[in-house]
């Protein structure tokens, strides 16, 4: 039971670490990015080529992922994304929809559509065994980096000027330009980060999840239950989410493996019907 509740813990955290970019464009920046997860594609394609073909090792491929990724979204954010922040969100939905497919073609063509598997270093490999309960050395690890992520990111959004900029660029976006704020090279660095952190994301989760170029279609829904379920107006939210989606899910896969994915959607439904505006967002709470 210890065992599942860590591995729960596990996926979960990675959850949030994939989920956690699309919870600040969807919640501070206001725009639906379906497309989140062809970002965390890339990421972990990023390093299964990189230690495949190329032999770097897995830790110096995790800040590439970020960076890479990071960079695609760096790219995109001017060149597309911008065009659409004022659009429906109807339109932005079949705009992020079409960018998701257009991923998936583009990785099925160049790289392939067979499963990607990588070898984690020795020292990641195998389980600490403690009494009634198995640590895989991996999950700690995750656990380990995502915690830290997680309190640097929260800094980042509550104590620092550019968190109150960020924040100022999206209640009022004339107001904050008026006042001398560059909010397009906010919105651009945020953007970015959100889009690196997907990647990191999937290039921690490349040998947990498994990565192939449905990737970004398989996990959508996940994305999205934790950016509905935890909110939007706090890190938190998500977390939390992310966290009870773990756990549930790989609880369910285990005692109940014909219901796993069941299990996951009555949750969802139940926390959103007590609790319509996600676990931790402020009622009448913003974008």
């Amino acid at each position: 039971m210890l065992t599942l509740l860590f591995d729960g813990i596990a996926y979960g955290m990675l959850l949030f670490v994939l989920a956690v970019g699309l919870a600040v464009t969807l919640g501070l920046m206001n725009f639906i990015n379906l497309a989140h997860g062809a970002f965390a594609m890339a990421g972990g394609y990023i390093t299964v080529l990189l230690m495949n073909r190329l032999g770097v090792p897995f830790l110096v491929c995790l800040p590439l992922a970020f960076l890479g990724a990071a960079l695609i979204g760096a790219v995109l954010e001017p060149l597309l994304y911008r065009r659409m922040y004022a659009k429906p969100h109807l339109d932005q939905v079949l705009f992020s929809i079409g960018l998701v497919f257009i991923a998936v073609t583009a990785v099925d063509y160049f790289v392939g559509g067979s499963q990607q598997n990588i070898q984690l270093p020795a020292w990641l490999q195998g389980r600490f065994d403690i009494e009634w309960v198995g640590i895989g050395k991996y999950r700690l690890f995750i656990i380990v980096v995502c915690a830290l992520l997680t309190l640097a990111l929260q800094a980042v959004l509550t104590r620092t000027r550019f968190g109150a900029q960020l924040r100022a660029a999206v209640d009022d976006p004339r107001v904050a330009g008026g006042l001398g704020l560059n909010v397009n090279r906010i919105f651009l660095l945020t953007f970015a980060v959100g889009s690196g952190l997907a990647g990191l994301g999937g290039a921690l989760g490349a040998e947990v999840l498994g990565l192939d170029p449905t990737f970004p279609l398989k996990f959508m829904i996940y994305f999205l239950i934790v950016c509905s379920v935890g909110g939007t107006t706090t890190i938190t939210g998500p977390l939390l989410a992310a966290l009870l989606l773990g756990v549930a899910d790989v609880a369910g896969k285990y005692y109940l493996p014909k219901l796993g994915a069941f299990i996951v959607y009555t949750l969802m439904i139940v926390i959103l019907m007590i609790r319509p505006q996600g676990l931790f967002a402020r009622a009448g709470g913003g974008k």
